[in-house]
């Protein structure tokens, strides 16, 4: 489909001489998505310049975009979509500045999914987005490629930055290096600095200063930066540097459940939340973590005291819980008054902290559903950055309701986003409730196929309330088991390794020792 484009005859020559000086300024640019279906349709695969790559946001959702960045402002004079089969009736392509406010440069009505050619354009801006308002199929949007034409503002600078100088380094960790180094100087500006580890480009700073993770205590390394601006010049690298990271920490041991006190005591031989607080008194762990439904049924601030509070109510110092759909019936006053500070650490029912050389994460799944509107849910934004933030080696993220389950319940697509979020961001470890069973996963990737890059996923139900039955395993299901427990979690600087203890105290199940990603 062409863009009509009306010109008068005086403007032709001059409209032909401008289009012909455009250039490709869209591939192998940085690209941030919505979605995406898997990690093998990623927005990158959109300016790769091959067309047999492609990206794919997730299935049977509105509205949904892509974002390209230029790297420097530049004038767009036509984009090109070339579509898969998952196309889009009605679109807009936009352009921004700051990559926050867009205007419409072109809207699309009547997609349909031949190879759209956007010419005559003359906007201008950093940032170019699609957004997919109406899908022409049941599927989500996809294209093999997107191209924007256009001319930069520093068509013609040869000149390179500065070499950066002063590079130092801050108190190294056992993981983590932080670098500081003062500012370059160019003709035009510097827009970044380029960071190197061991003489290889392991990360690109907008400002003077970067922290280095997930690197091996006792090791050391050298460092380099050198300047870079908006015509892609690049400095000399500065004097180099060599750190040696901290010995690392003998680790910490954790308890983990979902799903905890139905409305009984340990005066009910049949009651089981004080049995599994046997065992995590016996596991004495640095920290508790729940993963929702921690009291049954509709719980108001009595059942709290009543139930909960008369087993694993002895940790509640120690424990860092999520809710899980019961907590949310009664509106969540019973959580929120039971835990009080610790239920909103930091203002929400979604919180992070730390622990050693792992950052954890709890959220609140019952926030999260799918939204019809542009804008993302709060809580996504906010793990956007809290991943963004992380300066931690590994990463733990716990919330109620599981993506993947061979658990009465099931796979949860409620959760896809979390899920994906999480993989992209090397997340190493998930923790779910819900489903009244324990399950582990093997390491998975955003579409559930085994991957050794994936975190694995381990739904941990059996706190106490009454099992439920066991579905057909999934084809990356390592262990699945209709029981009671309590994970016990075995942490360093740079391994996890996990246990599923049952009221018995026996060993039920035991993981390999992962690496973190």
């Amino acid at each position: 489909m062409l863009a009509a484009v009306v010109l008068l005859p005086s403007a032709i020559a001059a409209a032909a001489t401008t289009q012909a000086a455009d250039v490709l300024l869209s591939q192998g640019k940085p690209v941030a998505t919505s979605t995406v279906e898997s990690s093998s349709y990623t927005g990158a695969k959109a300016v790769d310049g091959s067309t047999t790559t492609r990206w794919a946001s997730a299935e049977g959702a509105d509205p949904q975009w892509l974002r390209i960045d230029l790297g420097q402002p530049a004038t767009i004079h036509r984009v090109v979509l070339n579509w898969e089969a998952a196309y889009a009736k009605k679109y807009r392509i936009e352009v921004s500045d700051d990559g926050t406010t867009f205007t419409t440069a072109a809207a699309i009505d009547t997609g349909d999914g031949k190879i759209d050619d956007l010419g005559g354009l003359t906007a201008r801006g950093r940032f170019v987005r699609f957004v997919g308002l109406t899908r022409g199929t049941s599927y989500g949007y996809s294209f093999w490629e997107m191209q924007v034409f256009g001319t930069t503002d520093s068509s013609g600078d040869t000149q390179a930055p500065t070499t950066p100088a002063g590079l130092a380094a801050g108190t190294a960790t056992a993981t983590s290096v932080p670098l500081t180094w003062g500012a370059a100087t160019d003709d035009v500006g510097v827009t970044g600095y380029d960071v190197l580890r061991n003489g290889a480009v392991v990360a690109t700073s907008a400002t003077t200063s970067y922290t280095d993770t997930g690197l091996t205590p006792a090791t050391s390394y050298t460092y380099a930066v050198r300047a870079r601006d908006a015509a892609g010049n690049t400095s000399a690298a500065s004097t180099p540097i060599t750190v040696k990271t901290a010995a690392g920490s003998a680790g910490f041991v954790l308890a983990a459940a979902g799903d905890i006190a139905e409305q009984c005591t340990a005066s009910s031989s049949g009651c089981v939340h004080p049995k599994t607080a046997k065992l995590v008194e016996n596991i004495n762990p640095a920290a508790v973590i729940t993963m929702g439904d921690n009291q049954y049924d509709e719980p108001t601030l009595s059942d709290f005291k009543n139930y909960y509070d008369k087993s694993w109510g002895k940790f509640k110092s120690i424990t860092h819980p999520v809710p899980g759909n019961h907590e949310s019936y009664s509106g969540f006053t019973g959580y929120d008054q039971y835990f009080g500070a610790i239920a909103k650490p930091q203002g929400q029912r979604y919180y992070s902290w730390e622990m050693g050389n792992w950052h954890f994460i709890a959220l609140d799944s019952n926030d999260f559903v799918t939204h019809d509107e542009f804008a993302e849910p709060p809580q996504i934004t906010w793990l956007k950055q809290d991943l963004a933030n992380n300066r931690k080696g590994c990463v733990a993220a716990y919330y109620h309701h599981p993506r993947w389950s061979s658990g009465d319940h099931g796979d949860n697509t409620d959760s896809t986003e979390l899920w994906n979020l999480l993989v992209a961001n090397k997340a190493d470890l998930v923790l779910n409730g819900h489903d009244h069973d324990y399950e582990r996963f093997l390491p998975q990737n955003a579409d559930g196929k085994a991957d050794p890059n994936g975190p694995v996923e381990i739904v941990g139900g059996s706190g106490g309330a009454n099992l439920y039955d066991l579905s057909p395993a999934h084809a990356t299901t390592a262990k699945l088991l209709k029981t009671f427990g309590v994970l016990k979690l075995s942490m360093t600087d740079t391994t996890f390794q996990t246990q599923l203890i049952g009221v018995d105290g026996k060993v039920l199940d035991n993981s390999p020792t992962y690496t973190c990603h």
